[in-house]
């Protein structure tokens, strides 16, 4: 061991990076949150040990370079296993198979930039104390919640998903949200590095007993309010959740009307029944909203005015120019148009490809069908479903959009439901369907609100405000599930105060280091 951590190369770059791949298997579908506590304390004592033999070891004067190098080996290790997946979205177009490599590789080492710069500030105050453990969770979650909000924003695997095992444990992302929970939960993964030395001090183990109690504090909060939780639903209003399993292969072999026959009868619908069925993203891939009148003789057959079906599909307006967007559409049994949402939140590459007027004339594209960039919509409104279903109100949301904490609504939005679609069979037998699910656990908790998902290949379920899965169609898994139409019940606090919540936390850290590092704590 004493050889290894002699080694320059290890202690810099392969050291980091093997933590960080490991640190993957703290989120669904491996949820081995304990790994937590290894990969932590043993980063932030490679962090000290750099800052020990910079002068010494490894140049005739300190170089701070070395914190970043050992932030962005790290990161480089936990993206590149934590988001392979992407690259699985790569392999379903010849065009694209020579491309897997740069996604590979380039993808990640943007990412672990925010680790990177993280841990080159944290370098700055690296020794064994408290102080540090408060200094190096305030910049990793100051750069988790950057990671998730700058350009576009990426808030993927944040710390606190490594508790999406525990429903008890989560359930104060109603009221801190999910940044914050990262915050605190780092804190409590690097504390085991104070207990690396031989004397055991009496303040490191006051300091744990603290974060020992707020977890304790935490985990029985979270017991009295699943036991305490009580919702209503309208008995005359059902909600159905289609999930058909189409692979995307089953898109160019079958023709789109034969899916749609085949989508309608996993359906089952009931005329005389009051439903919204809900279908996945992607449905339709050889016609756009403007053009889908010419199924009307399916859905007329099919379906009845108690009806409404909520879909996926293309759509675009002529404006100056022609501006195509992945929209979420609310139609009756006439295929007539009741409510678009186009979508905001738009998947660099995915859904438009970034320089494209430079990076289009060397034939690249955007993964999805169509060489066209979609435009983003401009906002996103509470959907009223009207009299005939007594004024319910949902919120869209298209696939990844679920991600964003904190940005999917205003506090003036109180829906009675949060619709969900989806396309996940892009990432084939991954990770990626289970980890995006759990965001939709996490949204349902954060906003107070149901949450409808159908995921195509992905998984696809009712989830109460409390994050308990209700109802649920696997990945792999084809059929439908339903459930009556919730009240919207009441706003949470994360729902009125968002994340600014997490700033106030970050202040107190501040605070609480400062102080330490004044008494050398």
């Amino acid at each position: 061991m004493n050889s290894l951590l002699n080694n320059k190369l290890f202690v810099i770059f392969v050291g980091p990076f093997i933590l960080g791949a490991i640190t993957i298997f703290g989120f669904a579908p491996y949820n081995l949150t304990y790994i937590n506590f290894f990969t932590f304390t043993f980063l932030l004592f490679l962090i000290l040990i750099v800052k020990k033999r910079t002068q010494s070891k490894y140049r005739k004067k300190i170089s701070n370079r070395y914190f970043f190098y050992l932030g962005c080996a790290y990161g480089f290790g936990f993206f590149l296993f934590g988001n392979y997946w992407i690259s699985i979205s790569l392999t379903h177009d010849e065009s694209f198979k020579e491309l897997i490599p740069f996604a590979v590789i380039l993808i990640p080492l943007f990412l672990s930039i925010f680790f990177g710069l993280a841990i080159l500030l944290t370098g700055f105050f690296a020794e064994k104390s408290i102080s540090f453990i408060l200094i190096f969770s305030l910049f990793f979650s100051l750069f988790e919640y950057i990671r998730g909000n700058i350009l576009t924003g990426f808030p993927w695997n944040l710390i606190s998903y490594t508790w999406s095992w525990s429903l008890e444990s989560i359930q104060t992302l109603s009221l801190i949200g999910v940044y914050s929970l990262s915050l605190i939960s780092i804190t409590l993964f690097s504390i085991p590095l104070l207990f690396l030395q031989k004397k055991i001090v009496k303040k490191n183990i006051f300091f744990l007993l603290i974060f020992l109690i707020i977890f304790i504090g935490n985990y029985s909060y979270g017991k009295y309010k699943l036991k305490t939780d009580s919702y209503k639903l309208d008995k005359n209003i059902y909600v159905k959740i289609i999930s058909p399993n189409f692979s995307l292969k089953d898109y160019n072999a079958r023709s789109e009307e034969f899916q749609l026959k085949r989508l309608i009868k996993i359906s089952e619908p009931l005329k005389e029944k009051k439903t919204i069925f809900i279908w996945p993203e992607g449905i339709f891939y050889e016609s756009n909203l403007k053009d889908i009148k010419k199924y009307q003789y399916l859905f007329e057959d099919k379906f009845s005015n108690n009806h409404l079906i909520i879909l996926g599909i293309n759509n675009f307006k002529i404006l100056n120019e022609k501006k195509y967007f992945n929209s979420l559409v609310i139609l009756n049994n006439k295929l007539e148009i009741l409510s678009v949402y186009n979508k905001i939140n738009l998947v660099p590459f995915g859904e438009f490809l970034p320089f494209e007027n430079f990076l289009s004339k060397i034939g690249l594209k955007k993964i999805t069908w169509g060489y066209n960039s979609f435009s983003p919509g401009e906002t996103r409104e509470a959907i009223n479903l009207g009299k005939e279903f007594n004024n319910k109100s949902i919120l869209p949301l298209i696939c990844y959009e679920i991600i964003y904490a904190g940005n999917i609504k205003n506090k003036n939005h109180l829906p009675d439901l949060i619709v969900n679609i989806s396309e996940d069979a892009w990432f084939g037998n991954s990770a990626g369907p289970h980890q995006h699910f759990t965001k939709a656990v996490y949204r349902s908790i954060e906003e107070g609100v149901f949450v409808a998902r159908s995921a195509n290949k992905g998984i696809s379920a009712f989830i109460n405000p409390n994050g308990r899965v209700l109802k649920s169609l696997n990945t792999g898994e084809a059929g439908n599930i339903e459930l009556n139409f919730p009240y919207f019940y009441e706003p949470t606090f994360f729902s009125n105060y968002g994340n600014k919540i997490f700033f106030l936390i970050i202040f107190l850290y501040i605070f609480l280091a400062l102080i330490f590092k004044k008494l050398k704590i």
